[in-house]
């Protein structure tokens, strides 16, 4: 299993960014996926969350109302829409593939079993 994150770049506080995640494998249905970030100097934080179907989505409290997570089961493809940003958004985000087929969303970044390479979001004030 292979992800890779795009979508980030410079944008200012207020505005909006979508992340995109393209996940290979042919069994992309099956797997919880997830958003995390690490801030320069902090430890990686859970962003969201998103069960197989998509029905179900799970937000950190610093984005609730502000993002949004989906996926498209169809294209293989996972999407975090980012508004209203702020200066402490800025991060590299990582996508991530939970095969846990017990799990329905997972928070927790060690549960995760495949990471792509990260995009960088940097929010200016």
């Amino acid at each position: 299993v292979q992800l890779q994150a795009s979508g980030g770049g410079l944008v200012q506080a207020g505005g909006s960014l979508r992340l995109s995640c393209a996940v290979s494998g042919r069994t992309f249905s099956t797997y919880v996926l997830g958003w995390f970030r690490q801030a320069p100097g902090k430890e990686r934080e859970f962003v969201a969350a998103i069960s197989r179907g998509g029905g179900v989505a799970q937000y950190a409290d610093s984005v609730k109302g502000r993002f949004t997570i989906s996926r498209d089961n169809a294209k293989n493809t996972m999407y975090l829409q980012m508004n209203s940003l702020k200066p402490e958004d800025t991060a590299v985000y990582y996508c991530a593939a939970d095969l846990d087929a017990a799990a329905i969303v997972t928070t927790i970044p060690r549960h995760y079993d495949y990471w792509g390479p990260g995009t960088l979001v940097t929010v200016s004030s």
